[in-house]
């Protein structure tokens, strides 16, 4: 392969991940397995070697508690040049009255 192939390019994207199988797990371990959830549903979607975690997404995923984490969540996912994906939640858009 040549560099030109290996290079990863700049990409981003909004995806709905769903976080049901968190509650197969137990009760006092499910915002955990939520987090490892989208860790690993961003290295397989963004083809990632890193990703990196908002502060605001893992709120949100911990605003219950650590036995009921969200269903599912809409986050932003961009990928840089090094392979690094960072997790963040979208900004809200404004909805008509």
């Amino acid at each position: 392969m040549s560099d030109e192939e290996e290079k990863v390019e700049e990409l981003s994207r909004t995806y709905m991940v769903p976080l049901g199988l968190a509650y197969e797990a137990p009760p006092y371990r499910r915002s955990k397995v939520a987090i490892r959830i989208i860790r690993e549903f961003a290295t397989r979607h963004m083809k990632a070697t890193e990703v990196s975690i908002s502060e605001e997404v893992n709120e949100e995923i911990w605003a219950r508690g650590i036995k009921s984490p969200p269903r599912r969540i809409r986050v932003d996912m961009k990928r840089d040049e090094d392979g690094i994906v960072s997790v963040k939640l979208p900004a809200e858009k404004e909805q008509a009255p």
